[in-house]
């Protein structure tokens, strides 16, 4: 999977976070996360929360590049670099290809809530 940047709409200002045309995609993810993480990602992504989401997606991204250690996870890595794509470019163009992949080869983790929790 090349991450290299491809052309994308996003431009150098800061754009709420409601706006982007990756939100239903991340706000499913989201959806996956257990509700106490999930409520504090939904605080911290509000477009008045920039002061908290950038220290908090860089502590993320430095805790999931310390995976090996017990009570650290890789998942931090994704969840940091996600938080703080709403203010840097570059990683808004990251997180729309990565989510254009998870969405072409994992689809099943884009379900909405309900066809997940449905008996097969």
């Amino acid at each position: 999977m090349k991450l290299l940047c491809r052309p994308c709409s996003a431009t150098n200002e800061v754009q709420p976070t409601a706006t982007t045309a990756d939100d239903w995609r991340l706000e499913r993810l989201i959806n996956r996360l257990p509700r106490r993480i999930r409520s504090t990602i939904r605080f911290v992504r509000q477009p008045s929360g920039r002061w908290l989401r950038i220290p908090t997606g860089l502590l993320l991204m430095a805790g999931g590049l310390l995976w090996f250690l017990p009570l650290v996870g890789l998942w931090m890595l994704p969840i940091g670099l996600a938080l703080l794509a709403d203010d840097v470019k570059a990683l808004r163009c990251v997180r729309s290809r990565a989510l254009d992949w998870i969405e072409h080869h994992r689809p099943h983790w884009l379900a909405h809530e309900s066809a997940r929790n449905e008996p097969s």
